[in-house]
């Protein structure tokens, strides 16, 4: 099929999350690249909550940043409020979180990509992905006004746009989200090639005019007094005092009443909306509905922005019909005189079992087809940002005739979200948590650099600047240890500050790393008690942040040595790989069911293929011998 314009080396469908991610990375590594988008206003739009990171997510978009790509800074220059959630725990539960402006993320964003000069882009409709006759290898795609774009790569990141399914009580309509049409016709394309469709339900609250809360009646949220950056190129950011405030507020019993008297219209019991919707963030109808015995929920009222009294109302996500949710939003203590800018929604759209992808996030069924994001099954900014980045890296890589990039679930958060994807599966949106990291302690939020920028910078992505500030923080790293390890500290300077800090006192000089682990101590303790080990480590460094990295080394010494030990005993089975040709069913010594799952899924990897529901030891085993005859 004749095309009007140049042939790229990578095509990007849609610019949600995902897709922003993967232009700037492929764009970045040197690939042509071609984003195309249904409305270049909406890049990178924040469809639901205006907020970055969170519990596990704020782990991925220090991974993303880490290798090189957008999604840290961007919410560092478009953020309103900066915290940091689980300090209470361990460092390995720390969870970096902001609240964003909404129309200024998605501008930096923008900006942001069209600063790669290899990145070109497109406003139109994709309907159709192009393969060879066979349909074995994708090149290019088909757009609603029936333009032809070729390319040696596709990646689609077509988030809730594949035939969206908008519903607000008894009334549905067409949509990808509040104000924008659906994307019709790749799910039948794809289809065609032999792929497995299902369906995903999400949602969003009602939106809320500022200015008619009574905020009195609310619990106000400050940002950190000393607020932590996601991106470990960014030099500051707003004060505290500088940040905008969030507030909580509760439901009760009436507003549940208020609640339930819709749900005889509420298109998830009537029987409208038959997928499923993400488990950990449910509606409020399906909370009160699940959690009968509860009287109260908690709400968070969010600003949308620096310019603007438009509220998002985290926790009240809904698709009861609009008189139920006004009604309902009146009867919350603070909110009696609430006015709705717009109502809240459900979304159905299509997503492909995320079996049919490798770890580089390419299709099993179509060579140099990829996908990321909500089209895998997930939920989330963050979730969607890391595959795109994965994805962009790979298509780029696979263009340029380099082998795959891949993230072992010990090196990254990502790696663990991609292996689960593949290996486990989804019938429900994906949300990364920490309990689904086994080795994360290893692969905490403040030390994603120490991990992974190498290993970015390696690959092309990660800038020069950012690779020698990098190995400037990990030097100090370095001494300041040293410094501690060697450095003799005395009872006669120690015990005035151990008292105080209500911990036993020395008898005898003793190396100040040896008092870093106890729970009472922080190594700016030891600092403040010794003027002399002060100005040794300010020599090094003022960076508090090298300071908190070195005491989490100490302090977790023990349980971080352990996890590298587990590491190197599952590396043998992560390293081994499996042919992709293997014929399962010729393996007569595997279970039925091993046989089953693994001829579908189609593991890469030994350790893949253990992780595997309802494949057992003895199937592993077994496929051990028979790789190594």
């Amino acid at each position: 099929m004749d095309s009007l314009f140049p042939k790229y080396d990578v095509i990007v469908v849609g610019a949600g999350h995902a897709g922003s991610e993967a232009a700037g990375a492929a764009a970045e590594i040197g690939a042509n690249t071609l984003l195309i988008t249904m409305n270049l206003d909406a890049i990178a739009k924040m469809s639901c909550n205006p907020a970055i990171g969170g519990v596990a997510k704020g782990q991925l978009v220090r991974e993303i940043d880490a290798l090189g790509g957008l999604m840290g800074k961007v919410a560092d220059k478009s953020g309103v409020q900066f915290r940091i959630l689980n300090t209470s725990k361990g460092p390995a539960m720390w969870s970096p979180r902001c609240q964003s402006d909404r129309a200024l993320y998605s501008k930096t964003m923008r900006e942001e990509l069209e600063k790669k000069e290899n990145l070109h882009f497109r406003q139109d409709n994709v309907v159709d992905v192009l393969t060879t006759d066979d349909g074995k290898r994708a090149t290019g795609v088909k757009t609603s006004t029936g333009q032809v774009f070729e390319a040696d790569a596709v990646i689609l990141t077509t988030g809730t746009f594949g035939n969206g399914l908008m519903h607000i009580g008894e009334t549905n309509f067409g949509g990808g989200r509040s104000g924008e049409r659906a994307s019709i016709g790749i799910s039948a394309a794809l289809e065609d090639l032999g792929f497995e469709v299902g369906r995903l339900k999400t949602g969003t609250p009602p939106r809320i005019d500022g200015r008619s809360i009574n905020y009195d009646k609310l619990e106000i949220q400050y940002g950190d007094e000393d607020p932590n950056a996601f991106s470990f190129m960014t030099e500051s950011l707003p004060s505290r005092e500088e940040q905008l405030t969030c507030w909580i507020g509760n439901t009760n019993e009436e507003v549940h009443d208020m609640l339930r008297s819709g749900f005889d219209r509420s298109p998830m019991f009537n029987g409208t909306i038959d997928s499923t919707g993400p488990r950990y963030c449910p509606s409020i109808e399906d909370k009160i509905n699940r959690f009968s015995d509860k009287d109260s929920h908690q709400l968070f009222l969010e600003p949308e922005g620096w310019n603007t009294y438009e509220m998002y109302l985290n926790g009240f996500s809904t698709s009861l019909p609009e008189d139920v949710q006004y009604k309902a939003l009146r009867t919350i203590p603070g909110f009696e005189d609430a006015v709705m800018l717009r109502p809240g929604y459900a979304i159905e759209y299509d997503y492909f079992p995320p079996y049919q992808i490798r770890r580089s996030m390419e299709t099993k069924i179509t060579e140099g087809l990829f996908f990321a994001g909500q089209i895998n099954g997930t939920t989330g900014y963050e979730e969607a940002g890391c595959q795109g980045l994965m994805a962009g890296i790979n298509a780029a890589r696979k263009v340029q005739g380099k082998e795959e990039f891949i993230l072992k679930r010990s090196e990254a958060y990502i790696g663990v979200l991609i292996d689960d994807l593949i290996t486990k599966g989804t019938e429900e949106p994906y949300r990364m948590f920490t309990s689904r990291a086994e080795h994360r302690i290893l692969l905490r939020q403040d030390n994603a650099d120490l991990r992974l920028t190498e290993l970015g910078h390696k690959i092309g992505l990660a800038s020069d600047d950012r690779f020698e500030k990098f190995k400037t923080k990990k030097e100090a790293i370095d001494k300041i240890h040293d410094l501690f390890a060697d450095y003799t500290v005395y009872p006669e300077k120690m015990d005035p500050m151990l008292k105080e800090q209500d911990t036993s006192t020395l008898s005898q000089p003793v190396k100040a790393k040896t008092l870093i682990p106890r729970p009472e101590l922080s190594i700016f303790n030891l600092m403040n008690a010794d003027p002399e080990l002060k100005e040794k480590a300010q020599e090094i460094t003022t960076d508090e942040l090298v300071y908190e990295q070195v005491e989490i080394q100490i302090k977790y010494a023990g349980y971080i040595e352990k996890e590298f030990e587990m590491v190197e005993e599952m590396k043998k089975q992560e390293d081994t790989l499996i042919p992709d040709e293997l014929n399962y069913d010729k393996i007569s010594s595997l279970s039925s069911e091993g046989q089953q799952k693994m001829e579908r899924i189609k593991p890469e990897t030994l350790g893949q293929a253990s992780r595997i529901s309802g494949v057992t030891p003895s199937d592993i085993s077994v496929l051990m011998v028979y790789l190594n005859n």
